[in-house]
């Protein structure tokens, strides 16, 4: 009795997990198409959503289900369910946990994601779904590309927040969507599942764009409609009070930065370990005077500063790169570029480079009786030369060990989840 307690807790535990999914009476099967819709309270606008989604599903010809992943207090799930959606009952844990709750659910080739609270114009979903039927993976709504009705977005947003986030994302990623915030967007399932969605909130909307970038998604835009809100309805912004766009904002930003970080890394570190190396070795043998100025060691110790951030940089941008690697190109590119054997044999060189510069600064501070007595031909220079390759050296050996570590840990992460 006590073991079958055990199990009937087990389970109970796992649906609340997992929601609870509530089937209309006209339920839809084989669906081609699968419109998953977070909701939170929206007994406002929720049965007019759920018409309006009928009806673009009518009018592009396919057949498909719609699904509220919802966690309101109010009517909004008795609504949808009278209305002719599926509903799943989770608890309120987030818009991006609600997109996440909802896979094991999904049961079309193509989902179509939103908000139900009618700022999105569900009647005119045609184009995504023929988009969708024409091999693009990924297709993002466009609100800048269509039509933004007056009132329907803040001017702070409309005019400064999405276009600096839109440029920011473009910049790091080297792509070119018009707008990376809109709520209106297509995916494959099979895409759903490979993205492996871990946002909880806002940034979800951030992630999706990037990773589409990163697993090389075949990707389009479609114009979209976005209208204003009802009237007796506030958005969620307003809801949660001024500083939740702030927020909002913030997080979407975080997530830009986590997911590309190698894009901050790689190629800034290589930068800054060129710029480095161009202070550094010149003046390995002693000062350099150009024109009236004397470069002399403390540009060197700069130079060797910025060297050595430089080369972390790029070393950690590797295993980001590794991290967040779909294709496993980066995988394959970067354990060759640091085959064990080769990767091992330079460090050691480069570490007996390093001590070879550093034995005149040595024998010089035997015979003076170890003092430095300076002068204009002394050793430090090529002393500062054999620290810097030294710690190169030993950051090379390191990191060719995690590198390797990570590169069998996501091996069998991935293996695990093929099983």
């Amino acid at each position: 009795m006590e073991a079958v307690a055990d199990q009937l807790a087990a389970l109970g535990a796992l649906q609340a997990e997992l929601g609870q999914i509530l089937i209309p009476a006209d339920d839809v099967s084989d669906p081609e198409v699968s419109i998953v819709i977070p909701a939170l309270n929206e007994e406002v606008t929720i049965s007019e959503f759920v018409d309006w989604c009928k009806e673009g599903l009518k009018k592009a010809g396919v057949r498909g289900e719609i699904l509220i992943v919802d966690s309101s207090s109010d009517a909004t799930s008795e609504k949808a369910l009278a209305g002719g959606a599926r509903v799943l009952k989770v608890p309120k844990r987030g818009l991006g946990r609600a997109y996440i709750d909802a896979i094991p659910f999904i049961r079309g080739k193509f989902v179509l994601l939103g908000d139900a609270d009618l700022t999105y114009d569900f009647r005119e979903i045609a184009a995504f779904v023929e988009k969708l039927r024409a091999g693009h993976e990924f297709v993002m709504g466009s609100r800048f590309r269509g039509h933004i009705e007056d009132g329907a977005m803040p001017a702070l947003h409309r005019y400064f927040g999405t276009p600096l986030t839109n440029w920011i994302l473009n910049c790091l990623y080297s792509a070119d969507f018009s707008d990376i915030h809109c709520g209106m967007r297509g995916i494959t399932r099979d895409a759903l599942i490979r993205m492996d969605i871990q946002s909880q909130s806002w940034e979800y909307a951030s992630e999706m764009v990037l990773k589409s970038v990163q697993m090389e998604l075949d990707r389009a835009e479609v114009p979209v409609r976005f209208l204003k809100d009802r009237e007796g309805r506030l958005s969620h912004h307003r809801r949660a009070g001024w500083l939740s766009p702030w927020i909002a904002g913030w997080i979407n930003l975080r997530s830009m930065l986590v997911h590309g970080a190698e894009f901050l890394a790689l190629r800034p570190g290589l930068l800054l370990l060129a710029l480095g190396l161009s202070l550094t070795l010149p003046l390995s043998l002693g000062p350099v005077t150009i024109g009236g100025y004397v470069f002399s060691l403390y540009w060197m110790l700069l130079g060797m500063t910025v060297s050595v951030a430089g080369l972390q940089s790029f070393y950690l941008g590797c295993l980001a790169q590794l991290f967040h690697d779909y294709t496993g190109r980066a995988h394959a590119h970067l354990l060759g570029l640091f085959s064990y054997n080769r990767s091992v044999v330079a460090s050691a060189g480069v570490i007996l480079a390093g001590m070879g510069c550093l034995l005149p600064l040595v024998a010089e501070y035997v015979r003076s009786g170890f003092t430095l007595p300076g002068g204009p031909n002394r050793p430090e220079y090529l002393a500062i030369l054999g620290l810097m390759f030294l710690i190169t050296g030993y950051s090379n050996f390191i990191f060719t060990l995690v590198l390797h570590a990570a590169a069998v840990s996501i091996k069998k992460r991935k293996w695990r989840g093929a099983n």
